[in-house]
């Protein structure tokens, strides 16, 4: 049948020993303008699929060498393979039904063929086909214009950053105190902005799949002390101390506060986790701990807690605060990406990352990294 959206016949790939129900179907679906492929066991079925994916799979239960379930796990735990519709033929009782559906089939029709309802499924498979083609490529065209745009719009803002540093170090000509200070809140806002767009991109490369983790040696002490060296003048405006705690850490051992994993992402997490306390804190300070402890499994676990004396978390905004674009209810509150991303690294490092607080008594993030992720 033509696809009048691409104007394509429909390709159906009928997968059965039996040579007679292969030309039945053949003969049904012909008539209605699909055009169908005959595979007459699931072996070279799988290579049928492999080599040119049609839109729609029948495929009878009872096979010889290797069944239409087996076939139909094969297929679902192929990444390399996307989504087919899988409709079942058999001959059998409801429990066979069952076991197709659990191994990943679609819908499934009993033998003999009623004509009728034979064409029906095979028109509600492939309209489910569609409508997951469509999402899929709405998916793509999204994340191609936000990975553009992201792209696009990092150009100027880095651009303008170093345009401006240059205007504050008076680099051109002598400019005014009023005038240094409004170029240095121009500063910080085009730095806001280009942290909110590195967000955006990397949130969308971890969402796309297109995010390599460079795993190598990460002592976390060391990657710390240099956010918070990074962060300091922020804490000493706000008259707020930065303190780390990495006693509990064996110091004699030259692997403690190590784990392996992406440096850059680590540093990433720190630093937004870390910045966001200095942010959401006018009184008291930061106190940054770090320790092992052991599950148990008996697999070393790295545990880094960044604790706050700030405004705190209502609970309602807890429940969601790692979500894509959850702002908390605080007026400094961000663009919602940071903690979301920083989840996101963190699972990715087999790790979590978890926060307990209260209002007006501050907060703790907690994060928990395997040694080996």
């Amino acid at each position: 049948m033509l696809n009048e959206e691409n104007s394509r016949i429909e390709r159906i790939l009928a997968i059965d020993d039996n040579p007679d129900n292969l030309i039945l179907l053949q003969t049904f679906l012909e008539v209605e303008g699909y055009e169908v492929e005959l595979v007459s066991d699931g072996i070279n079925g799988l290579k049928q699929i492999a080599q040119s994916p049609p839109d729609l799979i029948l495929l009878d239960v009872m096979m010889p060498e290797m069944d239409g379930y087996e076939v139909t796990r094969r297929i679902r735990n192929n990444p390399d393979i996307t989504y087919i519709p899988i409709l079942l033929i058999t001959a059998h009782h409801d429990a066979s039904v069952v076991e197709g559906l659990d191994a990943g089939a679609d819908d499934f029709v009993r033998k003999p063929f009623d004509h009728e309802e034979l064409l029906a499924r095979v028109r509600s498979m492939l309209r489910l086909k569609h409508s997951i083609d469509e999402q899929q490529k709405m998916a793509r065209q999204r994340e191609d214009f936000v990975s553009r745009l992201t792209h696009d719009l990092r150009t100027p803002l880095v651009a303008a950053d170093r345009m401006l540093h240059l205007f504050h170090q008076e680099t051109f000509c002598a400019i005014s105190p009023d005038m240094k200070q409004a170029i240095f809140a121009m500063i910080r806002s085009n730095q806001n902005l280009l942290e909110m767009v590195n967000n955006l991109l990397e949130v969308y490369r971890f969402e796309a799949g297109k995010k390599t983790l460079q795993a190598e040696s990460c002592n976390i002490r060391q990657i710390i002390e240099e956010v918070v060296q990074e962060l300091s003048p922020l804490a000493v405006e706000k008259d707020l101390t930065v303190n780390i705690d990495s006693s509990n850490l064996n110091q004699q051992d030259e692997t403690a506060g190590v784990v392996k994993g992406d440096r850059l992402e680590l540093r990433r997490v720190m630093s937004n986790l870390i910045g966001n306390a200095i942010k959401f804190t006018d009184v008291g300070g930061v106190n940054i701990r770090i320790c092992e402890s052991v599950k148990p499994q008996g697999k070393a676990c790295l545990i880094i807690e960044v604790q706050d004396t700030g405004y705190g978390i209502a609970p309602e905004d807890q429940a969601t605060i790692f979500e894509r674009f959850r702002q908390g209810k605080n007026k400094r509150a961000g663009s919602g990406l940071g903690l979301h991303l920083s989840s996101r690294i963190i699972e990715s490092h087999k790790g979590n990352i978890e926060v307990f607080s209260e209002l007006g008594q501050g907060s703790v993030f907690t994060i928990r990294v395997p040694k080996q992720a």
